[in-house]
C-alpha cells in the first residue's frame, strides 16, 4: 500500500514528467521486503531540463532545500544528495531526497533502461530503481542497509524460485547473503554457480556445501563493502562540513 503523501509526490513526479527513479526505503516495500520509512529516495537524471521539470514539481510540495549542499546540477553531479522537506498540507513534514551518482551502481540511463514500471491504484505510471541496482545501492556503509540486502533478495527468491529463469539464477548467486540458500541454489544449479564463481568467489564455498565457510566469506565481502562506502564519502563529507561552516559564517 501506498500512503497518501508518497502518493502525492508520486503523482507529481509523473505529472511534470521527470524522470526519477524510486529507490530507497519506499521501493523496498514495493519489493516485498517491508521497511518503515518517513522519506522518500529518488535517483534523478542530471540535466537542466529534467532539474527545471523536479523543481516544479517541488514547488508545488512548497518544499525547501534543508541541510546541505544547495539544489544544484553542480552538487548533484559530485554525488551529493540534496534533501528537501515538503509544507503543502497533504504531505506535510515529508523529507524528499534526490541523488544522481551512486557508489558501486550505473549512470542513471543505464538505470532508466532497466527500470521497473508500477502502476498505481488511480493509474498513475511511476517507476522504481530494478531490483539488482536497488541491491547495489544498499551496498552502504550504514547498519541497517544489510538485512535489508537479504530481506530483497530473499523475497525476490521465495517468489521466483519455482519459475525461476537463468538471469534470476544469476542474481540470486551473485547477491543473496543467506548460507543455506546459497548452498540449495548452487546445488540445484552447479551449472551457473561454476561460471558466477569468477564473479563471486565465495560460491566455491556454496559449492561444497561448506555453510560455516561461506558464512565467514559473506562477513567479509559485507565489511569490504562497507569500507570501500566509507572511502567514497569521506572527502564528499568534508565538502558538506565546509559548506556548513561557510554557511554559518555568512
Amino acid at each position: 500500500m501506498i500512503l497518501n503523501p508518497i502518493r502525492k509526490v508520486l503523482s507529481l513526479i509523473a505529472r511534470h514528467q521527470v524522470r526519477a527513479l524510486l529507490m530507497g526505503g519506499q521501493a523496498c516495500i514495493l519489493y516485498g521486503a517491508a521497511e518503515f520509512s518517513r522519506d522518500i529516495d529518488f535517483a534523478i537524471l542530471a540535466s537542466d531540463e529534467n532539474l527545471l521539470q523536479l523543481k516544479a514539481c517541488l514547488d508545488e510540495l512548497e518544499a525547501e532545500v534543508i541541510a546541505v549542499p544547495p539544489f544544484s546540477l553542480e552538487y548533484l553531479e559530485r554525488g551529493h544528495a540534496v534533501h528537501f522537506r515538503c509544507a503543502t498540507p497533504d504531505a506535510a513534514g515529508l523529507r524528499v531526497d534526490v541523488m544522481t551518482k551512486l557508489r558501486g551502481v550505473d549512470d542513471f540511463e543505464k538505470l532508466w533502461q532497466r527500470r521497473h514500471t508500477v502502476v498505481s491504484d488511480g493509474g498513475t505510471e511511476f517507476y522504481l530503481m530494478s531490483l539488482p541496482d536497488l541491491v547495489k545501492a544498499k551496498k552502504t556503509q550504514r547498519d541497517k542497509d544489510w538485512p535489508m540486502i537479504r530481506r530483497l533478495v530473499e523475497a525476490d527468491y521465495f517468489a521466483g524460485q519455482d519459475r525461476s529463469t537463468k538471469e534470476q539464477v544469476e542474481f540470486w548467486l551473485r547477491e543473496l547473503r543467506t548460507p543455506e540458500l546459497l548452498t540449495e541454489i548452487a546445488s540445484a544449479h552447479p551449472e551457473i554457480a561454476n561460471t558466477t564463481e569468477s564473479a563471486r568467489p565465495l560460491l566455491k564455498h556454496a559449492l561444497n556445501a561448506d555453510v560455516e565457510a561461506l558464512e565467514n566469506a559473506l562477513l567479509s565481502e559485507e565489511k569490504e563493502e562497507r569500507e570501500a562506502d566509507k572511502t567514497y564519502w569521506q572527502p564528499l563529507k568534508a565538502e558538506l562540513e565546509q559548506l556548513r561552516r561557510d554557511r554559518l559564517k555568512k
